[in-house]
């Protein structure tokens, strides 16, 4: 299968997030195809336990590094670049995929607010502002991934911290591609992965020990990620066992639309919309 030119042999990924989850699987995922991969993530035994499992699918422990690292400290992540640098030399591909789950409503505890958009939006900039210079000025292929959600552009009620922090992530990576776009002699590509329902740590949390049967597993939005990377597509909006891409489209299609019709925000939920949205959502 073709893949994106910064995923080759002996080329180093960054993958923050990668103690569990789709950070994991990606990280085993590029080691199974020769890069040297960097795993970031909280202190804790998971993230050594994680980059042991990733050192055997590449077959050589030195080829594999684990830092542990809080991405909303500038100073963590400026820490985590100096020694992948040291270790390796550079870096084609940064997954900035690290993430915190929901618990914000909008009139909810700030500290809570400050823990999402610490962790879900700063730690996207922190990675993007200490890692895309020096991946622009080597003049060689490699790209950005930022982790973003469905609930950042759609925005369902009642989770608000959580939907503002990966709207932040959207808008981020969209103008991290414009610059890219018109930096000269760069060779940097970012896109903005977009799963759908997966079985992960979070899922986990809530009590769910078994996968759900709409749930995909972190390894299906890895192998539909790569594909989408080499076609050089932006938004890498993934499916899932319960919701096709046609569904995905309508969803998203009626949220922009409140603006131009001039309906109430988020009339997907609005009781006088609700039939309407049924309808779309049938037809």
């Amino acid at each position: 299968m073709a893949q994106h030119p910064a995923i080759a042999r002996d080329r180093v990924a960054v993958v923050t997030g990668a103690a569990s989850g789709i950070g994991l699987a990606a990280a085993r995922r590029f080691a199974e195809l020769g890069m040297k991969v960097c795993l970031a993530d909280l202190a804790g035994d998971a993230l050594q336990q994680s980059a042991d499992e990733v050192a055997r699918a590449a077959g050589q422990r030195e080829n594999v590094l684990a830092v542990a690292t809080d991405v909303s400290r500038r100073e963590d992540v400026e820490a985590l670049r100096d020694k992948v640098y040291a270790a390796f030399g550079e870096v084609s591909l940064l997954m900035n995929n690290a993430g915190t789950e929901g618990g914000g409503t909008l009139l909810g505890d700030p500290q809570r607010w400050r823990s999402i958009l610490d962790t879900n939006l700063w730690g996207v900039i922190n990675g993007v502002q200490v890692f895309a210079p020096a991946m622009i000025g080597r003049k060689a292929p490699g790209a950005i991934i930022n982790t973003g959600s469905k609930q950042g552009i759609t925005t369902p009620p009642g989770d608000t911290a959580y939907n503002v922090s990966k709207a932040g992530v959207k808008v981020l990576t969209e103008a991290l591609a414009h610059e890219l776009r018109n930096t000269p002699e760069a060779q940097v590509t970012a896109h903005l992965l977009i799963p759908g329902f997966v079985f992960t740590g979070f899922t986990k949390a809530r009590g769910v020990t078994e996968k759900p049967a709409g749930a995909w597993a972190p390894e299906q939005v890895v192998d539909f990620l790569l594909p989408a990377l080499a076609r050089g597509d932006f938004y890498v909006l993934c499916p899932d066992n319960e919701t096709t891409r046609e569904m995905d489209e309508k969803r998203i299609r009626w949220a922009a639309e409140d603006i131009i019709e001039n309906r109430p925000p988020l009339s997907r939920w609005h009781p006088d919309y609700k039939d309407a949205f049924a309808k779309v959502m049938e037809g």
